[in-house]
């Protein structure tokens, strides 16, 4: 988590929400990273989780990232949700809950839906204060 959370930092040069997220192998190997890239590239599918998701199936020479853990400052929203079901990602590990697009437990369930072929294991709240103080941070100056 820490690793993303220099990612998230990091997002905060192209002006970007502070969102950091980095894939792990089976081996403990970090094989993809991401920071938000929306601002930077002009691109609204440009969140961290998709960016380090497309690194690390590059890095892997697949898509499919069984056995791939993905730790994420920011609950995941739909769409990075469904992309972690789809890259069939084995574990999802965030830091600070999003009660207003979250889906993976706050406003939705993503992962757990018992009729996808997919449901990694969720772990949230990992370093949550931390990510949250950097949002918090983020949107104090950009928001009025």
């Amino acid at each position: 988590m820490r690793e993303a959370l220099t990612e998230a930092r990091a997002a905060l040069a192209t002006s970007d929400v502070p969102i950091g997220a980095v894939v792990v192998d089976p081996d403990g190997t970090v094989v993809g990273t991401g920071r938000n890239r929306r601002e930077a590239d002009h691109d609204p599918t440009a969140h961290a989780e998709v960016v380090a998701l497309r690194q690390a199936a590059a890095d892997r020479g697949e898509w499919r990232l069984a056995g791939c853990t993905l730790v994420v400052t920011l609950e995941p929203c739909t769409m990075c949700a469904g992309a972690l079901v789809l890259a069939r990602v084995d574990r999802v590990v965030f830091g600070a809950y999003d009660d207003k697009a979250g889906a993976v437990g706050s406003l939705w369930d993503v992962v757990r839906d018992r009729r996808l072929n997919h449901r990694p294991e969720v772990i949230g709240g990992v370093l949550a204060e931390e990510s949250r103080t950097l949002l918090d941070g983020f949107f104090r100056t950009h928001r009025p």
